[in-house]
């Protein structure tokens, strides 16, 4: 008989047995994740290497204290076991929030409903980007980021990273469909407004009207054909530079910061 080979802790799999004690959890390294998944109160658990120091750790270590948190200690050696990426000497198991399916997108309402800001993305695969995405849009101020369930990325531990934690503060919608989704916005008063490379207009022109929605497409493709059918305005980024295009999450936070403070109600 050949002995079990032992492969070592398992994706998101604590060291020594170190499992995250409730179901629902995800392993997510980085001291600024660390911070917000505390001070949201998603943070269960939190492993701290020994020789990870600076006024940030501290402040892991002291604001964990006062939440209550259980702080494991670990080596450095031994969060690079979990497989997570760079960790930074810190690791938070935490509780993602829950998010919305199309049922509670529709019944859903908005707290100012004619100043409101929401950011759609059209199949973004990179979990990275899709952080990046929700970085912008919490920056900026939007009540809301809708994303596809199929074919897109999902909400990981790479993306809430990528996200320095705004993905613990973002309400976020998975949807079936964005193209109906849109119209379920538009049913809500909201203008829809896609970035296209290849639109005429710009977004330095006439602001749209609030409540706004901005839908970016995918890396490569773009927006379906459905989708930018079914936007009211489709406007493109100027470029003065020798590249022709911006990544998917840079296009969002140009314009979701061009329309900020310029959108009209």
């Amino acid at each position: 008989m050949t002995a079990r080979r032992d492969r070592g802790p398992r994706p998101g799999e604590a060291p020594g047995g170190l499992v995250a004690p409730l179901p629902g959890t995800i392993a997510v390294g980085g001291r600024r994740p660390a911070l917000e998944a505390i001070a949201t109160g998603r943070a269960v658990r939190l492993l701290v290497a020994a020789d990870a120091h600076g006024r940030t750790v501290e402040t892991i270590r002291a604001s964990g204290q006062r939440a209550g948190i259980p702080i494991a200690p670990a080596t450095s050696r031994e969060l690079d076991d979990l497989r997570i990426g760079e960790h930074q000497g810190v690791v938070a198991f935490v509780r993602l929030p829950r998010t919305l399916d199309d049922r509670a997108l529709a019944r859903r309402t908005f707290p100012t409903p004619t100043d409101s800001l929401v950011a759609v993305l059209d199949g973004v695969t990179d979990p990275q980007n899709l952080g990046a995405c929700a970085r912008a849009a919490e920056a900026a101020g939007a009540d809301l980021l809708v994303t596809r369930i199929h074919r897109a990325a999902g909400l990981t531990a790479a993306a809430v990273k990528a996200s320095a934690g705004a993905l613990f503060h973002l309400e976020v919608a998975r949807v079936t469909n964005v193209s109906r989704t849109i119209e379920v916005l538009k049913d809500r008063r909201f203008t829809v407004v896609g970035l296209d490379a290849d639109a005429s207009a710009t977004i330095h022109e006439e602001p749209p009207r609030r409540p706004l929605a901005i839908v970016v497409g995918s890396e490569g493709a773009g927006m379906s054909r459905l989708v930018r059918e079914s936007c009211d305005l489709l406007v493109r980024i100027p470029m003065s530079g020798r590249v022709g295009s911006l990544n998917a999450a840079s296009a969002l936070a140009v314009a979701l910061f061009a329309y900020a403070g310029r959108a009209t109600t």
